[in-house]
């Protein structure tokens, strides 16, 4: 179904190695000494890269890898997702919150109006211009996400290579 990879403003990969996952965490937690192109930090299972922040414009993604350990065999899951600031992110969704909020209540205002056969024409402007407001906050976060869309190759080659430094192969 290639009409749902277009629309994805928060790409997700996922793939097996076959090394356990504390060798794996241990070996993101030693890139953060030995480069300074990338910012690394590791909570429990989950790493964070991301583009320092001299370098940082406000589409800027990181990368969140997950690494699970498999419990039936030997290696472990990477869960990999590409995403804004979660400050951008945080901001991005609570437009989309509102704007679907004004739109329901607008359209219900004009709802009750037409019904109660009062003018409507007011409220019903206001709810398709949600739509149209809406759709510029969609657009927006496509033109953000293909304006970050060098940098998150570079996270992407960063993980990789970094993962290949000690022998380990990727699907990617």
């Amino acid at each position: 179904m290639a009409t749902a990879n277009e629309i994805v403003l928060r790409p997700r990969f996922k793939f097996k190695v076959a090394h356990e996952n504390e060798i794996l965490l241990q070996l993101f937690e030693d890139t953060k000494v030995t480069q300074s192109d990338f910012i690394v930090s590791r909570i429990d299972d989950h790493v964070f890269i991301r583009i320092p922040k001299a370098k940082q414009h406000f589409w800027s993604p990181q990368l969140h890898l997950e690494i699970n350990n498999e419990y039936d065999k030997e290696g472990s899951t990477i869960h990999g997702l590409f995403g804004p600031n979660p400050t951008v992110w945080t901001m991005f969704m609570f437009f989309h919150f509102l704007i679907a909020g004004l739109f329901i209540a607008f359209g219900t205002w004009a709802y009750v109006n037409w019904s109660l056969g009062h003018s409507y024409a007011f409220q019903l402007f206001f709810a398709l211009f949600t739509i149209v407001i809406w759709f510029a906050l969609y657009f927006g976060g496509r033109i953000g996400k293909k304006t970050g869309m060098n940098e998150m190759q570079q996270l992407h080659h960063f993980m990789r290579d970094t993962l290949r430094s000690k022998g380990i192969h990727t699907e990617l």
